[in-house]
């Protein structure tokens, strides 16, 4: 049966109307743009190239997955570290080709998946294992949106205290657009305290083509970054298993992980191939879902053409990075905790039994070595891959949960 709270979540957004369609796609935009600005900031990427590819990237996505799955693919920081190594000697074309591999690795997968049955991958992701790393994939965040924070923390605390109050007390549409209304409310105060800066607005062109450029292919470049895949991977599971948690669907059946790891690495490879970095599904976007409950998968395919349009409009790209990431930083406390509230309640509906060993050891485990930094390197003759993360964690839990006896 479905629950109180479902009746009232947004899952056809046709008919709110144009302009709130349009909204409720802006308010996304907003919410994957600074991250997505940032690998291309951190590596020497094109910023425009990355926005616009991020948008073609997220439609292909939707497409692949039958536009079932409200999700929005962004720049993907997983892969800073190798692109970076592979830039300094041999260039970043080449750590770029090295990406185009890794989504076709993805594909790898998905083939694989389609011969033997995703079945036989989604039992290994029971709640006691889901629970923690939805937890883990929130959790993780938390320093990224309090470093932004703290940037200002009275722009901060004002940009929560908005978001907060609309969330909670406002009704109709204004309730499903806390996110943005608390950008703008929030921006306005700090142009009045003189705390935005312009200049990238005034030097920025209105109209230009992104600065498309290839990638090229080395061997060692390849097995440099490529092999990242196999984490990133793992990673693409929870985040498809924390959507369809906040939307209270399973994804990993319908469309099915096989299109779901299609999608992502088709988006991916592309995305590397004509200049961009490796995409990957929000959590971002997925906190703006759980607070707004706007689930309609058109949302972010309208989010998604606003990005294509930043990479043809520099002006307006321009214009939203004046945004101080305070104001980021204050929304992101409350999207950020959302996620890992998220994980929880897959606990508590699920009914994990908390009172056995083997539950308690699985769950502290995730949660230890997702958050903890841990780093397992491995080498194989001359190919080196480092396991860390949400990766390493989600790998432990699964052999954990086969291993230990219920």
């Amino acid at each position: 049966m479905e629950s109180q709270n479902n009746l009232h979540a947004i899952t056809n957004v046709t008919e709110l109307g144009v302009p709130k369609m349009m909204t409720l796609g802006l308010q996304h935009t907003f919410t994957m743009f600074g991250a997505t600005v940032l690998v291309p900031i951190i590596t020497g990427l094109d910023i425009s190239v990355s926005l616009f590819l991020a948008g073609i990237g997220t439609l292909l996505f939707h497409f692949i997955t039958k536009g079932k799955v409200p999700a929005f693919l962004g720049s993907s920081f997983a892969f800073i570290a190798p692109m970076l190594a592979v830039a300094e000697t041999h260039g970043l074309e080449y750590a770029r080709g090295g990406i185009v591999v890794a989504g076709l690795v993805y594909l790898l997968l998905a083939a694989l998946m389609k011969v033997f049955g995703s079945e036989k991958v989604i039992k290994f992701f029971p709640p006691i294992v889901t629970g923690p790393i939805i937890m883990v994939i929130g959790l993780k965040l938390a320093p990224t949106a309090v470093g932004m924070a703290q940037e200002d923390w009275m722009l901060a605390i004002i940009a929560f205290c908005i978001v907060t109050f609309v969330s909670v007390y406002m009704k109709g549409f204004l309730k499903v657009i806390p996110v943005i209304i608390a950008l703008i409310g929030t921006y306005l105060i700090a142009i009045l305290l003189n705390r935005v800066d312009f200049a990238p607005v005034a030097q920025a062109q209105i109209i230009g083509l992104p600065a498309f450029s290839f990638a090229k292919f080395n061997l060692d470049a390849i097995l440099t970054v490529a092999p990242i895949a196999l984490a990133t991977m793992v990673e693409h599971v929870g985040d498809v298993l924390a959507i369809g948690a906040t939307v209270e669907k399973d994804f990993m059946k319908d469309p099915g992980l096989t299109r779901t790891l299609m999608g992502d690495g088709i988006a991916t490879s592309i995305s590397a191939f004509f200049g961009g970095p490796a995409n990957t599904t929000y959590s971002e976007n997925t906190g703006v879902l759980a607070l707004t409950r706007a689930w309609d998968p058109k949302i972010m395919r309208i989010a998604a053409v606003m990005a294509i349009c930043l990479g043809v409009i520099p002006k307006l790209g321009a214009l939203i990075s004046t945004i101080p990431g305070a104001i980021i930083g204050g929304i992101s406390i409350v999207l950020f905790g959302m996620i890992a509230s998220i994980g929880a309640r897959t606990l508590v509906e699920n009914q994990v039994d908390f009172t056995k060993s083997r539950n308690l050891i699985i769950a502290a485990v995730i949660v230890v070595l997702g958050l903890g930094g841990a780093v397992l390197p491995i080498h194989i003759g001359s190919l080196s891959v480092n396991i860390e993360g949400m990766a390493l964690a989600a790998i432990t839990g699964i052999l954990l949960n086969v291993i230990l006896p219920e």
